[in-house]
């Protein structure tokens, strides 16, 4: 375990989820940050909420809804994206997440972020690829002189593999029953969005039940 502390960039769906137990593991002092951005699926937010406080993580809510537009997730597509980016895509989202988590970190004295970007079984986002992330590593140390380093555990693997992976880590598994991942903000979940579809893909050739589904049919 590292000394240092880790603050992770929390949204409550299955990814930053299992980053956070990893990052509970990894680091000594872990926080966690969630983003109001009046997101569809904003029931994501208490989500967050109740997994911090499962684990006692300090946590904060931030609101910024209005100063991101464009995507399904909050009002239409964006006309000019690429081919491959699909259409709930948030221009710079990650972008604006990630500057105000380092504007946390830098206050805080805090070197490491933690980010459940993943560049492999997603949805073409430009902004979750590696080669954005080590440049906004680059624009924080030239912008502000600070050697941040943003966590990305989860970039180069397959949803299956992040069942897998969370499988492995202390708690997360009973904590992944109380993520929500689906864009349409329902529990139980849609199961017809891209998001559900993605989840439930991973969770099937992984081999194992969702524990979000399983609590759902226990109640």
């Amino acid at each position: 375990m590292k000394d240092e502390k880790a603050l992770v960039i929390l949204s409550g769906g299955q990814d930053s989820t299992t980053c956070l137990y990893w990052a509970l593991k990894e680091y000594k002092e872990v926080e966690a940050i969630t983003f109001d951005y009046g997101q569809m699926h904003r029931n994501e937010i208490v989500s967050a909420s109740k997994i911090c406080s499962m684990v006692k993580v300090p946590h904060e809510i931030v609101f910024i809804e209005g100063t991101l537009i464009g995507g399904t997730l909050l009002d239409k597509p964006v006309e000019g994206r690429g081919e491959n980016i699909a259409p709930s895509w948030v221009p710079l989202r990650n972008a604006l997440f990630l500057t105000i988590a380092s504007n946390r970190a830098i206050v805080k004295g805090v070197k490491t972020l933690v980010i459940g970007v993943n560049s492999r079984d997603y949805s073409g986002y430009p902004d979750c690829r590696i080669s954005f992330i080590s440049a906004f590593e680059d624009m924080v140390f030239y912008g502000a002189e600070y050697p941040l380093l943003i966590e990305k555990p989860l970039i180069n693997m397959t949803k299956k593999d992040i069942v897998l992976f969370a499988k492995g880590l202390l708690g997360c598994w009973e904590a992944l029953a109380y993520t929500l991942t689906c864009y349409k903000g329902e529990y139980p979940p849609c199961g017809e969005c891209a998001a559900c579809k993605i989840r439930a893909k991973g969770f099937k050739e992984a081999g194992f039940p969702d524990p979000l589904i399983e609590r759902s049919k226990n109640e």
